[in-house]
This record gives structure tokens, C-alpha cells and sequence, in this order.
């Protein structure tokens, strides 16, 4: 999953920061990290058993942080799907509203979210150490969370 998502940060961001010196590594750490930390609120996206890409959402919260397909893959419909799957679980989970981030020159990556609903909230600057400060936008997905009752499943 890490692989995944360091190919499309790769594809994707890296063209937009200046690139200096260890800044992928450091990339490479801090999602092999975020793969660790966030798998227990991941969903992925298998082809032929294969992972192609992957969501996660922040514990306890209705924040997404990740949302990576495959560069080779993207364009199908996957990211969709797991944007799809993920609004649903919060949905059951009583959520009304999601929210995410993705920076504001990511212009392919900020279209895809307004077609699936979201609006654009702030603009701010992304102030990570070790990064160049960019423009990052925070949009926001009003749901419609389940009010009824979910009955356990007979096993």
C-alpha cells in the first residue's frame, strides 16, 4: 500500500513541489508510516487479488487522508469506488458531513472531488517540515448518515 502510495504522490504531487534534496525519501517514510498507522480505517481496491488502490479515514473522525490509485490505473473508476465505500461506512457510522485535503495546484485531484460532490472550504498553506509550503484546499462532502437500526447479521 505504500508502494501505491508513493507512486501516485510520485505522479501526482511531485510535479507540482520544487524537489530538493531527500524530499522523497522522506515522502517514502512518512506514507510507509501513514500505511501503518492508518490500516485499521483502510479500505483497499483489488484487481485479480492485486491492491490498486486504497482509502483511509482518520480514527473517530469524519476526516479522509488518503486516497491513492495506482498512477497506471487511475482513470477507471477505482478512486471513486473507495471514495463511494468510504462515504457509505460514515454514512452508517451517523456522519453528516466528510471532509479531506489535497493541494490546490493538484488541479486533477481537486476536480475529481467537486464532481463527487465536495466543495472547496479554505485555501491554507500546507506548513509540513521538510516540505515547501504550497496551497493546500479543504473541501467538505455533506452525507446523508443512517438513522435506523443495524441489526447483527446470524453467522
Amino acid at each position: 500500500m505504500a508502494d501505491i502510495a508513493y507512486r501516485a504522490w510520485e505522479s501526482g504531487i511531485l510535479p507540482i513541489l520544487i524537489e530538493k534534496s531527500g524530499l522523497r525519501e522522506a515522502e517514502r517514510r512518512r506514507l510507509s508510516h501513514a500505511v501503518g498507522e492508518g490500516w485499521p480505517n483502510a479500505i483497499v481496491a483489488e484487481i485479480d487479488g492485486i491492491v490498486v488502490g486504497w482509502c483511509s479515514r482518520m480514527k473517530r473522525r469524519s476526516y479522509i487522508p488518503y486516497l491513492f490509485v495506482m498512477p497506471d490505473m487511475q482513470g477507471h473508476g477505482i478512486g471513486g469506488m473507495l471514495l463511494d465505500r468510504m462515504e457509505m461506512m460514515l454514512e452508517l457510522q451517523g456522519a453528516e458531513r466528510v471532509h479531506l485535503e489535497t493541494p490546490a495546484d493538484h488541479v486533477r485531484a481537486v476536480r475529481f472531488y467537486e464532481r463527487r460532490g465536495y466543495r472547496i472550504l479554505a485555501l491554507r498553506p500546507d506548513g509540513r517540515t521538510g516540505h515547501d509550503p504550497f496551497a493546500s484546499v479543504h473541501l467538505e462532502k455533506r452525507l446523508q448518515p443512517y438513522e435506523g437500526e443495524i441489526e447483527e447479521g446470524e453467522e
